[in-house]
């Protein structure tokens, strides 16, 4: 008789990290928020409650994600559906009673006193239509008529964001397309041709509104206007090298007594580096890059060429914005408004990120009990012999 294979687990490390750093997260943020929600709401645990929510949501919805065949997202009308609705909740946030503003961006969708950001399902939606499509025929990714279809839909969905205005989520869906369109075998002369214009749009966008040019300028010198777009930047540093090598201790950050700007969201990497020092910093973020190289992991053991590029393309969202944000907090390129993953206030983005890291969950498990078979029928046919 033959010993029965054991059953697929998957890599568990997914789970396990994505949960730690979302209950971080909820600390990090009570942290941060205490002393502006009993002031601006007259309940200290205002921003935590509304973390707390987001945190069961999640974590049931990346459980129930880890169980789904996500094999079922390749079929043509389901990727196609996947993409659409986002599409479509992007532009619904133009439309007057809607779509809903704050700080002079109109980037979210209001019913009553629920919210939701379409900006973060649209990345997954392109992520899910890049991979079935790519994994289809990869003869078609070498000739620039096949990428073409790619090139357009990711367009689209960077012109509707852009439109709101967020530049910052345009960039990480910008460069999340190049390196799909890579990863799917688009030919390096093609990459280029792409690249370069990606690379000239910037400096026009910026120069195409007003604040953008502020913050470049409050980039290359916050100094200059130290109660002016160079603030936020400025309260940021304060913060990270009060902290020094191993901080001022939870609960203690001056910076949050409202120096600092959107301390829970945006800018909480900023707290956390003052409460826990760059010691603090340096092993969430070995967290967050040993959750990035599970990504990657399941990725190179997928069972097929959809999986793979599935995997990849929701590891490198988290890995993206992860990167920009810590570049934002710690004054390495321009201010810009994006929240660090998992961490960062927001049910939208830590619900469906959590979701995204069930999936690629299931990614892993599927790849090990491909695995597994692979194995079993190697040692069936040496038995054979």
């Amino acid at each position: 008789m033959t010993k029965k294979a054991n059953k697929p687990r998957g890599d568990i490390s997914i789970l396990i990290l994505t949960f730690a750093l979302a209950a971080f997260g909820v600390l990090a943020i009570y942290s941060a928020s205490r002393y502006v929600a009993k002031t601006q709401y007259g309940d200290e645990w205002y921003f935590v409650k509304k973390q707390l929510l987001g945190l069961a949501l999640g974590t049931v919805a990346m459980l129930a994600c880890g169980r789904l065949n996500y094999q079922v997202l390749k079929g043509k009308k389901i990727r196609w559906i996947v993409f659409v609705i986002p599409v479509i909740l992007l532009a619904l946030v133009f439309v007057p009673g809607v779509g809903k503003s704050n700080y002079g961006a109109t980037r979210w969708i209001g019913i009553g006193s629920f919210t939701l950001q379409p900006s973060e399902l649209a990345k997954y939606g392109f992520v899910v239509l890049a991979a079935a499509y790519m994994s289809d025929d990869m003869g078609k990714m070498r000739t620039f008529k096949g990428v073409l279809p790619i090139l357009l839909c990711g367009g689209l969905v960077c012109v509707l964001i852009i439109l709101e205005p967020n530049m910052s989520v345009t960039m990480c869906v910008g460069f999340l397309m190049l390196a799909m369109l890579f990863l799917g075998g688009m030919k390096i002369k093609h990459f280029l041709i792409i690249f370069i214009p990606v690379l000239l749009v910037i400096p026009v966008l910026i120069i195409a509104e007003p604040y953008r040019l502020s913050r470049l300028s409050a980039f290359l010198d916050p100094w200059e206007s130290p109660r002016g777009e160079g603030y936020q930047l400025i309260q940021s540093l304060y913060a990270l090298g009060n902290g020094g090598w191993f901080g001022t201790g939870l609960f203690n950050s001056r910076q949050k007594y409202r120096f600092l700007p959107f301390a829970e969201s945006d800018f909480i990497l900023s707290i956390i580096g003052e409460e826990f020092g760059f010691f603090g910093i340096f092993l969430l973020f070995l967290a967050c890059a040993a959750l990035i190289f599970c990504g990657i992991r399941a990725a190179s053991k997928a069972e097929d060429f959809f999986s793979f590029l599935l995997a990849m393309g929701i590891t490198m969202v988290y890995g993206i914005q992860t990167v920009i944000n810590a570049l934002v907090v710690s004054g390495s390129i321009p201010p810009t408004g994006l929240p660090l993953p998992l961490i960062s206030s927001g049910n939208t983005s830590l619900i469906i990120t959590m979701a995204s890291m069930g999936v690629l969950y299931a990614i892993s498990v599927r790849g090990e009990k491909s695995a597994q078979t692979a194995q079993g029928t190697k040692r069936g046919k040496l038995f054979i012999q």
